[in-house]
């Protein structure tokens, strides 16, 4: 009894030591490859070499603001916002396996919590939106309602062709059954899954519900100070998650040559990170009816296309 408890005490302290370390490398390595790829000189200076301490300049810099909350908000639902946008991706890698045998908990239905709880992390952009008494902020928070919606279709289809392939929702059998062959064959469902992901973290070039020069960060226009902080932390915790589920549905997760299993894990999900960056420096924002045309036009025909290849081959191969 002592050594499970034990076993689970370790386990849940590993994960919350991932989620709050991860997500602060990603936003530095966020910092770092913009400096390189736009020439920003900003992000070089803070600590000396090569800016190191840009993180810790941000941290403080959110620590010493004051946390105002508007007269018109409702304080409650206001202030609930940031932990309900953030907690759910600390659940979600609860359930993801980073080499044999080295995942929270293995869910016989992972595939299909993880869609479900990943979902719930837009509630906080609406919340937050719709309690902040303010315009610009309901209508980044209805932006983002539209959003999900749209996406959401793709993800789970993308998601589908996976299960079905595998014979399976769990996401370590999902990785214990992926073939080096799976990446040509799933490649159309890999792409739909990674934009539909993106495009559900609301990051560029689909941040239009964020949208800074339009909309003055849409549901954050009144956070400050921590509370603006965890949006951010849940932002970065969101592309951790949906880089690792890409590494562990489409790219094989911890399978690789040589190394260890985590090593090869790392390694996909920092380089998903880096391609989420560069998407962001690359293209300009869509107009919301080009992101609505890109996921009903583009992104659920791929989608259908790759469930019905996969159900070809399983059909042919079985």
């Amino acid at each position: 009894m002592i050594a499970e408890v034990l076993d689970v005490a370790v386990r849940l302290v590993v994960i919350v030591a991932v989620f709050l370390v991860l997500p602060l490398v990603a936003g530095q390595m966020e910092h770092k490859v913009m400096a390189h790829m736009q020439a920003r000189l900003g992000p070089m200076y803070a600590g000396g070499f090569h800016g190191w301490a840009q993180l810790i300049a941000d941290g403080v810099k959110f620590m010493q603001k004051e946390q105002v909350i508007p007269a018109a908000a409702d304080r409650r639902v206001f202030t609930l916002a940031p932990g309900v946008a953030l907690v759910p991706y600390l659940l979600v890698m609860v359930v993801i396996p980073v080499g044999p045998g080295l995942v929270g908990v293995d869910l016989d239905a992972g595939l299909f919590f993880v869609l479900a709880v990943m979902g719930v992390g837009v509630l906080g952009s609406i919340m937050a939106g719709w309690s902040s008494g303010n315009k610009y902020s309901v209508l980044g928070g209805v932006r983002s309602a539209a959003q999900l919606m749209s996406y959401e279709l793709p993800l789970v289809l993308a998601a589908s062709s996976v299960a079905m392939a595998a014979g399976t929702l769990s996401l370590p059998g999902i990785v214990a059954a992926w073939q080096w062959w799976w990446l040509p064959w799933q490649a159309i469902g890999g792409v739909v899954f990674f934009v539909a992901g993106l495009a559900e973290l609301r990051r560029p070039p689909f941040d239009m519900p964020i949208a800074d020069s339009e909309l003055i960060m849409g549901p954050m226009t009144e956070y400050t100070g921590i509370r603006f902080a965890l949006f951010m932390l849940a932002e970065y915790a969101g592309i951790i998650v949906v880089s690792a589920l890409t590494s562990v549905l489409f790219l094989g997760g911890w399978h690789g040559p040589l190394l260890p299993g985590p090593v090869w894990m790392l390694i996909k999900v920092f380089l998903l990170v880096f391609v989420v960056i560069w998407l962001r420096v690359s293209y300009p924002r869509l107009r919301e009816d080009q992101l609505q045309r890109l996921a009903w036009v583009g992104l659920v025909p791929l989608a259908l296309v790759q469930l019905a290849l996969t159900g070809v081959v399983r059909v042919i191969a079985g």
